[in-house]
């Protein structure tokens, strides 16, 4: 007698990359931001990033269990919400806030859509956008680096008490022995002061901005391991980071004096960060081949006019979302023809 005949449906060859393995994959490719953000930040980052990471654990734990599906944590997406989330948020943010943060990122990003697949926006800039609207303060507080006790000691605002007044950080600093600090970073010091930053500095991270956020040539390194591994899209961060290129290109010829070099653009706050790691979001973006060229350059765009023009020195976090809520329409209008069909003015 022969076997039985086994039918399946397509797919029927299979990469052998699940969720687990990219998601998995994604989280190491940030361990040497992670790693470099605490070599920089000491006790605080290293606070930090455990803290947010752990309550988007909980988060995605406490719903799996009273939605009543099975435990998700093994397909690392809370993990990467959590580590994003932290490394987008400044090295000073009180713990008991970026719990706060973990929490909304999963319930109000992830949890309220239905799960993972399913969230129209990124979860970590949903989180991060949650904690600027009800932290405003906290969340524009900035530390030097490399400051001399970082590592026996916390930033004083990282242990404040929920709901009580910050420490005084400008005597912590001074404490520090760091004579000549701003309190702002490039961006800032750019919009309100026109005062540009060099391009060595944030190479080497020797500029004030969040956490993950400092060293422009390590994201690039740890986004390029994902492009090469293929776990990521390589056209979104191109689209993104060309179309910022082009703009900034075009408004610094036209008035060199009022607008920052593109390299400037490229490399300060957090668009490495947000090109690489929270663009590419695979929920978030388009598939359609033209879809996600111009779902990268809308981004790129619409940074450097929040940038330029809004009231806000950042604008990769609105940039992204607005972006996100865009996707669908991207894909919608433009499918590729199927092949054999007529185009609609011969019909």
């Amino acid at each position: 007698m022969s076997p039985p005949i086994e039918l399946r449906a397509a797919p029927h060859q299979h990469s052998g990359r699940d969720v687990p393995t990219i998601m998995r994959n994604v989280v190491y490719s940030m361990l040497p931001i992670c790693a470099f953000s605490v070599w920089q930040f000491g006790l605080s980052a290293a606070a930090l990033i455990l803290v947010v990471t752990a309550s988007c654990l909980v988060a995605e734990r406490v719903n799996n269990y009273f939605s009543g599906v099975p435990n998700s944590l093994s397909d690392w997406s809370a993990a990467i919400t959590g580590v994003l989330l932290a490394l987008s948020l400044p090295p000073a943010f009180p713990l008991w806030m970026g719990a706060v943060a973990g929490f909304a990122a999963i319930w109000m990003g992830k949890s309220l859509f239905g799960g993972l697949g399913q969230n129209p926006f990124n979860p970590a800039l949903i989180g991060r956008a949650f904690v600027q609207a009800a932290f405003p303060t906290a969340i524009s507080t900035w530390v030097p680096a490399y400051a001399s006790h970082r590592f026996s000691e916390f930033i004083p605002s990282s242990l404040v008490a929920p709901f009580m007044s910050p420490p005084d950080i400008a005597l912590w600093i001074k404490q520090q022995g760091v004579d000549a600090f701003t309190g702002a970073t490039p961006l800032a010091r750019w919009k309100f002061e026109n005062i540009s930053a060099s391009s060595m500095d944030f190479l080497t991270g020797h500029v004030t901005a969040s956490a993950g956020e400092t060293s422009a040539i390590l994201i690039l390194v740890c986004g390029l391991y994902l492009a090469a591994r293929k776990f990521l899209d390589w056209r979104i961060p191109v689209a993104v980071l060309g179309s910022v290129i082009l703009v900034a290109w075009a408004f610094h010829l036209a008035q060199p004096a009022r607008y920052p070099t593109p390299s400037f653009m490229l490399l300060s706050g957090g668009l490495m960060l947000g090109a690489w790691f929270m663009a590419t979001d695979m929920a978030t973006s388009p598939v359609t081949p033209r879809g996600i060229w111009l779902y990268g350059a809308l981004i790129g765009i619409l940074t450097v006019m929040i940038r330029y023009f809004g009231g806000l020195t950042e604008g990769v976090m609105y940039a992204i979302l607005i972006a996100n809520a865009a996707a669908p329409l991207l894909d919608q209008f433009n499918q590729p023809r199927i092949f054999g069909d007529k185009p609609a003015d011969h019909e």
